[in-house]
């Protein structure tokens, strides 16, 4: 929530809206709501304006409980919003500076309620981009229709596909890696077509035959049959340890000399990923043990990359490793709260039974405690703590894991901040050498930095006793010392 006691340091961004409302309730404020739900969730601060510096004032709004009742009642109404995302004590009145303004605390929507659209037409449904509402496209649209399913996007049978989209080696390989993961499953004896029934990969379509799901064909299938379903399908990794060209090593799944499949790339990519990893040397029973949790926490990186990715979306998904980094991003929205999922105990993977396909082999976890996981094995290791982002227009979600010491990166700051500012403090004092005396917007010019941050490197200059100070604030100069 907001602090009122300072709501002038507040700007309007992707999470505040301010209007004045002064002619009643604002005909746009249905705009931001849609966009809030859309989004990230924001605050609709009524009754309040936006100067020209930005900073946010509240003005005289005569009545804020009739503003509160008329809000109510559209809300309510299902000609103009799709959807009530709100509970009774997400809008209120705030006493600010004498003046009272209406509160109206918008959560970002369950996906099962998006997209939420007003006037009763999908095709006003908006989002939250910066300081500003914006209409969504329809792929945007479709892409929120999608994920609100109460199915999983790989559970649908594509009719129009037969068993041949299948490469048997990829289906050769699962198999054997199951037998070592589940010796003795009951699933073992099955035909290949019996076994990828079972498995999800294939279902009973219309006609009463079997058929690829989305699933099986993305984990199974061969690329050029995967993208007659899913058009913008490529999986991209990339080394980049040079910085003369684009990339020292890259793998594609349209390079036509592997299948191109979800779970070939899996594998094609986890072992480049744990290359340069350290192994600390550890027996158990007279076998050495190789498997740390630093691979652990790649392994699960790594599917959640692949079973949350959007497949329909643009852009395909990309893995760039690089000396001292792994950035993992994929097509599509985190589904639940970013901190939520940090949390752990919430999971709600896009492709569910691709999910279910890597556990069976030992791979992926259901209970949503992959990213806790991730992040307390890279606190462990003092790393730089990942960093997972969301973006819009197209809807990606990305994460990265640095392999720096949390420690030497802040030694690195501090290292480069302490050479700024000599390099900083040795052009005040030739400036003073030569001009005699100087004001802090001349020094702020000289240095081309904003006029505080000037009177900071001033402030610590007269600490050490460099420079002097002469007259008061307004007419406040610097001279060296001596």
């Amino acid at each position: 929530m907001i602090d009122f006691s300072n709501l002038e340091k507040y700007r309007e961004n992707n999470r505040i809206e301010a209007k004045k409302a002064l002619g009643g309730l604002p005909r746009s404020v249905w705009e931001t709501y849609s966009a809030f739900a859309n989004t990230h969730g924001g605050i609709i601060l009524l009754g309040v304006e936006e100067w020209a510096d930005k900073s946010l004032h509240t003005v005289d709004l005569p009545d804020p409980d009739r503003l509160i009742k008329e809000f109510w009642d559209i809300a309510n109404n299902p000609n103009k919003t799709s959807v009530n995302v709100l509970s009774s004590k997400d809008v209120f009145v705030q006493e600010v500076d004498g003046n009272h303004i209406v509160v109206i605390n918008v959560p970002r929507a369950e996906r099962s309620y998006k997209p939420v659209y007003v006037d009763g037409n999908p095709l006003c449904t908006y989002r939250r981009n910066g300081e500003g509402d914006y209409r969504c496209t329809k792929e945007e649209y479709q892409a929120m229709v999608r994920d609100a399913s109460v199915k999983t996007q790989d559970m649908l049978i594509l009719n129009e596909m037969d068993m041949t989209v299948f490469n048997k080696e990829s289906i050769r390989s699962y198999r054997q890696r199951m037998r070592l993961s589940r010796p003795g499953h009951v699933w073992e004896a099955l035909e290949d077509e019996d076994f990828l029934l079972k498995l999800g990969a294939v279902g009973i379509g219309s006609d009463g035959k079997k058929h690829p799901t989305s699933a099986g064909l993305l984990m199974f299938g061969n690329e050029y049959d995967i993208v007659r379903e899913f058009n913008a399908y490529f999986l991209d990794y990339q080394e980049q340890y040079d910085a003369d060209t684009r990339w020292t090593d890259r793998i594609i799944s349209s390079s036509g000399d592997w299948s191109g499949n979800v779970y070939d790339f899996y594998f094609r990519v986890y072992n480049k990923l744990i290359q340069d990893i350290k192994v600390p040397f550890k027996m158990d029973g007279g076998t050495r043990v190789d498997d740390t949790p630093v691979h652990q926490a790649l392994r699960e990186a790594l599917a959640n990359c692949l079973v949350n990715a959007d497949y329909y979306g643009r852009q395909g998904l990309v893995i760039v490793k690089k000396r001292n980094s792994i950035t993992m991003s994929n097509p599509g929205s985190f589904r639940i709260e970013i901190d939520a999922a940090k949390s752990g105990g919430v999971s709600d993977p896009r492709n569910g039974t691709m999910l279910k396909m890597f556990n069976l082999i030992d791979i992926g976890e259901r209970a949503g405690s992959g990213i806790p996981n991730i992040f307390r094995v890279w606190s462990d290791q003092n790393w730089t703590t990942p960093k997972i982002t969301e973006q819009l227009e197209p809807e990606r979600t990305i994460l990265s894991l640095a392999f720096e010491k949390a420690s030497d990166k802040k030694q690195a700051i501090k290292a480069n901040n302490s050479a700024i500012y000599s390099r900083q403090k040795q052009s005040v004092i030739e400036y003073l050498t030569r001009e005699i005396q100087a004001d802090c917007k001349t020094i702020a010019d000289l240095l081309e930095i904003s006029s505080p941050r000037a009177r900071a490197v001033l402030t610590k200059m007269v600490k050490e006793e460099i420079i002097i100070t002469e007259g008061g604030n307004r007419n406040r100069t610097y001279k060296l010392k001596s």
